[in-house]
């Protein structure tokens, strides 16, 4: 018996269609995030310590990046992070926020033999398969070190716009956790 070439067509058609949508359809609930870190160009601006960046959107959901330069640093393996008026590139997966991020707070573990490091700004672009791409640039010019003013290791810029209307999720953050040990999805 033979078969209808019409059927053919029609079955071959139907069955290249599905493996398109199949393909183009992503189920990944993780997000891209690019951050782009200006160290300063001030004398002794560099430093060797482990940096950590928080980022949260107004709902107060946030991601942690511990050390981000074994998170995702793009440089090279014999690049020197965090060094006097160097642009650091970093790229790396994690659960995606509900909302873009306008809160940061970055983090230094004041180790290494240079642990102060002046730091000029944090740019974080982010995009998803359901989410729309994203850009926030958060101003730091600040010295993160112990022994010079503010005398801080920490650095927190918060660009989140709050409505009276529309309050923090119980007026703090959440850490949604990550299947890697080095991001953290989180809430306060």
């Amino acid at each position: 018996m033979a078969t209808s070439p019409v059927n053919h067509v029609f079955f071959t058609t139907i069955f290249i269609l599905i493996a398109i949508a199949t393909v183009c359809r992503s189920d990944d609930p993780d997000c891209v995030y690019t951050v782009y870190v200006r160290t300063g160009s001030v004398w002794k601006g560099g430093t060797d310590s482990k940096i950590t960046l928080t980022l949260y959107d107004a709902a107060g959901y946030g991601i942690r990046i511990n050390d981000i330069e074994a998170w995702g640093g793009l440089m090279g393996s014999d690049y020197d992070y965090f060094e006097r008026s160097n642009l650091d590139i970093f790229s790396g997966r994690g659960p995606c926020l509900t909302g873009p991020p306008c809160e940061m707070n970055l983090t230094s573990d004041g180790t290494g033999d240079h642990h102060g490091w002046y730091c000029n700004y944090v740019e974080v672009t982010t995009t998803g398969a359901h989410t729309p791409c994203a850009q926030q640039e958060f101003t730091v010019e600040q010295w993160l070190a112990t022994d010079t003013s503010p005398y801080e290791l920490t650095a927190i810029r918060n660009y989140c716009e709050y409505s009276s209307t529309r309050s923090r999720v119980g007026g703090g953050h959440v850490i949604l956790e990550s299947n890697s040990s080095s991001v953290l999805r989180m809430r306060k």
